[in-house]
């Protein structure tokens, strides 16, 4: 407690470069609103998911979401930055690709979907035209962590913001963690607060959709976390059940671990968390100290539970992980007051009404 408050202090102090942040955002956007700034369109369904601040908001469960809602009618392909990957430019995933090559969420994508092509780069509108140059067919694109990336203009923007962190209530970097105006949601066609306490009530839904204020033509939407029944890392099929007699060593490198932390408070005898950067590259000394870690637990039932993000990072030890209880724990986003048929008609819309701008040929 006495950490997070010192943290919260210590923002505080650095107000200045928060508004002059602010202050730069501010011209950038400006550029693009007057065109100083080119933006430019392609002949496609182009469908952007991200946030307005830094930190997890759930952006990589919703491409999934997408990709489980599109694939079986459409030849869709995703395009992300690809962070902390240690290539650079446009990349297109393969049979070889690991994290260090693509980034974490653009692997993950790719071994959970393999027919469907997963690409990274800088540079989103060079990497678009190389896309469909190596898959033709693709009839729409997925945008991950592309919201502030004005350079290219999507057809349809997804907005996402933390139920406990929305961002109405959030401040600039590095005071806060929006990394965009608050004035950006205005571009977005669907906005949803994800992590919602799954209990919501319908007045507390009112008064935040009050709050973002949204605009004639906008719909918010409300998700909670869905977590599906562990399995190991090195075996799919091989599943287990989270209970109550199971000691746990939690592994994470995410933004935001609390969700996962509440949900072993309910299932779990105990746990112990090792808690490491976002995007963490694990080193072969993080992997010793997660089995002595592991080796210290003293229940007879004890297991090693990581996130899908973290998974792909971790697989690089596949042989040492052998005989090891290691288990991956799926997260979905759960649509809340029964409008999940509504945010899926909407997307499916947007795709089959298409039509192609035109200023293109």
């Amino acid at each position: 407690m006495f950490s997070n408050l010192f943290l919260k202090s210590f923002r505080i102090l650095l107000l200045p470069f928060a508004l002059m942040y602010w202050l730069i955002i501010s011209l950038r956007n400006w550029m693009y609103n007057k065109k100083i700034l080119p933006s430019v369109s392609f002949g496609l369904p182009v469908i952007c998911v991200g946030n307005l601040s830094v930190g997890g908001t759930g952006k990589s469960p919703m491409v999934e979401y997408l990709i489980r809602l599109l694939q079986a009618e459409f030849k869709i392909a995703t395009l992300s930055r690809g962070y902390k990957r240690r290539t650079r430019g446009y990349v297109l995933a393969d049979n070889n690709s690991t994290a260090l090559d693509i980034g974490d969420e653009p692997q993950q994508f790719h071994e959970k979907f393999p027919s469907v092509p997963v690409t990274v780069g800088e540079k989103r509108v060079e990497a678009i035209p190389q896309l469909l140059h190596d898959h033709p067919e693709t009839e729409c694109i997925i945008l991950d962590d592309a919201f502030q990336h004005r350079a290219v203009v999507a057809g349809l923007n997804i907005l996402l913001t933390d139920y406990n962190n929305l961002f109405t209530r959030d401040f600039y970097l590095p005071t806060g963690d929006l990394r965009d105006l608050k004035s950006g949601y205005k571009m977005a066609d669907l906005i949803v607060v994800t992590k919602c306490d799954p209990k919501i009530s319908e007045q507390e839904k009112l008064t935040i959709t009050e709050e973002i204020s949204p605009l004639p033509q906008q719909h918010v939407f409300f998700t909670a976390n869905s977590y599906s029944h562990p399995y190991h890392i090195l075996d799919k099929h091989d599943r287990v059940r989270l209970s109550t007699p199971q000691d746990i060593l939690l592994i994470t490198g995410i933004a935001n671990p609390a969700p996962l932390k509440h949900l072993l408070e309910l299932h779990a005898a105990s746990y112990n968390m090792m808690h490491f950067p976002d995007h963490h590259i694990f080193t072969i000394d993080d992997w010793r100290d997660i089995q002595k870690k592991f080796a210290q637990l003293q229940g007879a039932h004890k297991i090693i539970l990581t996130t899908e993000k973290d998974a792909v990072r971790l697989s690089k030890f596949s042989n040492e992980m052998k005989g090891l209880p290691l288990y991956v724990i799926p997260l979905e986003h759960f649509f809340l007051f029964e409008e999940e048929n509504k945010f899926q008609q909407l997307v499916l819309n947007f795709i089959k009404n298409f039509k192609k701008p035109v200023n293109l040929k």
